[in-house]
């Protein structure tokens, strides 16, 4: 690849080879094998490979079946990760309404090894115990949100997504054993939904439910998130979780029709 034009003494080419690997998952293009990312970068395909491998070993991407994918992990770097889904300007208004008539929190959070990261979110103003923005990682066991997508993993993959230490800081009320963890991903699998009552922390009540793409695989969670000292789990789940259900039904239709979208790149 040639120099870039127009670049400085101080400018390093590595790491904008990087972000171009990154920057070249574009809508509908969410999985790309070797030849593509190299292809869409102009890097020789040695060099594209080490960068995905580099990528891969900082928990920026993952090796997949028919190529390569970007993580969550991405996040970190910015909001190109949200942008480059289009999973934001969906489940937006969506959120926005579910918001209003429940007066609770939603937010919609996606896996990252052992942990769930927040890609998105419309709050309440509402003392809670743990403050949650876009890009915070808690334990993903002992949320209704990470139950709901743990819930859809074959066993040897959940096994190794949960081997894998926490980023999070945090240490969980709830640590399960393994039976007692596979008996309540079996519930949640079989109800479609989770429930979680202060086992993250004190005072956090949640019920999820899982967001699908067009192809029926779980792709994130969404939930409402409530102070436990003002609602119930009877009012949850009889008020709160058949307005979750069909929200959550409405994104994943809307993500669905959103990749059958031709989409125009304008270079």
């Amino acid at each position: 690849m040639p120099a870039r034009p127009d670049t400085g003494p101080d400018f390093i080419e590595a790491l904008a080879r990087g972000l171009d690997v990154i920057r070249a998952f574009q809508p509908l293009r969410p999985v790309m094998p070797l030849s593509e990312v190299a292809a869409a970068t102009g890097l020789a395909r040695p060099t594209a490979r080490r960068i995905l491998l580099t990528l891969i070993e900082l928990g920026y991407a993952r090796q997949c079946e028919n190529g390569f994918a970007l993580t969550p992990r991405v996040l970190e770097l910015g909001v190109a990760y949200v942008r480059s889904t289009g999973l934001w300007e969906v489940a937006r208004p969506h959120m926005e309404r579910l918001g209003a008539r429940t007066n609770e929190s939603v937010s919609i959070a996606q896996l990252d090894g052992s942990d769930i990261v927040y890609v998105a979110r419309v709050a309440v103003p509402k003392i809670v115990t743990l403050s949650v923005q876009i890009g915070t990682k808690f334990p993903a066991l002992p949320t209704s949100l990470g139950k709901v997508q743990l819930a859809a993993l074959p066993q040897e993959e959940l096994e190794a997504v949960l081997a894998q230490p926490t980023r999070s800081g945090l240490t969980p009320r709830w640590q399960p054993g393994a039976a007692e963890r596979d008996a309540e991903l079996r519930d949640v699998r079989a109800r479609g939904w989770a429930l979680t009552d202060q086992q993250l922390a004190p005072g956090i009540r949640s019920v999820a439910a899982p967001l699908r793409d067009g192809n029926g695989t779980v792709i994130a969670g969404i939930n409402v998130n409530c102070h436990a000292s003002e609602t119930s789990v009877e009012h949850m789940v009889e008020h709160h979780l058949p307005l979750l259900l069909q929200t959550a039904g409405d994104i994943s239709a809307d993500f669905a029709r959103l990749a059958t979208v031709p989409h125009i790149v304008v270079a």
